[in-house]
């Protein structure tokens, strides 16, 4: 979706819609469902008025949790793009990883705001001294989670970090 054109983003990628599919002999395999909130993802934001439209089209349509940065507090003057998927799909990962999103340890805390925690990246890695996955599948997260778009990997970015981390740690 993102290579076509124009782009498409999901705008709701979660674990929720992922479904796996486990094939006989094969390693499973990840299925994304739930196209309903799909829109061409391409959006220049030139306004106010414009700014707050799409963040109430995300409130919406985007899952608080696993919702970028730009959705929550969209700039009079930006550039939206495919790249709120990556953000997504960086949330989703944790969250299959550690059984919750990034962010939402701030709906525990006293006086936490998930929107802020969202905003400023704010992730909290789960604490032990043995940590269960290795400190590159971390950083391949912390990639996805930039705050800023523009520093963002693209999805073809992705394809080729994921295929060199399964060679690195299959072997």
């Amino acid at each position: 979706m993102h290579n076509l054109e124009p782009p498409y983003a999901h705008n709701d990628v979660k674990p929720g819609n992922v479904l796996l599919s486990h094939r006989k002999g094969k390693c499973p395999l990840a299925i994304l469902m739930d196209f309903g909130s799909t829109r061409p993802a391409r959006k220049q934001i030139r306004s106010r008025s414009e700014a707050l439209q799409l963040q109430e089209w995300a409130s919406e349509h985007c899952s608080a949790p696993f919702r970028a940065p730009e959705l929550w507090d969209c700039a009079s003057d930006a550039d939206i793009d495919e790249r709120t998927d990556i953000w997504s799909l960086g949330c989703t990962l944790f969250a299959i990883m550690y059984e919750v999103s990034p962010f939402e340890y701030a709906l525990g805390e006293s006086g936490g705001s998930l929107q802020l925690a969202i905003i400023n990246a704010q992730i909290k890695w789960p604490a032990g001294p043995k940590q269960p996955y290795p400190e590159e599948l971390h950083h391949f997260v912390t990639w996805m989670l930039q705050p800023q778009p523009a520093l963002r990997p693209r999805i073809d970015d992705i394809i080729y970090h994921v295929d060199k981390l399964v060679t690195k740690f299959s072997q």
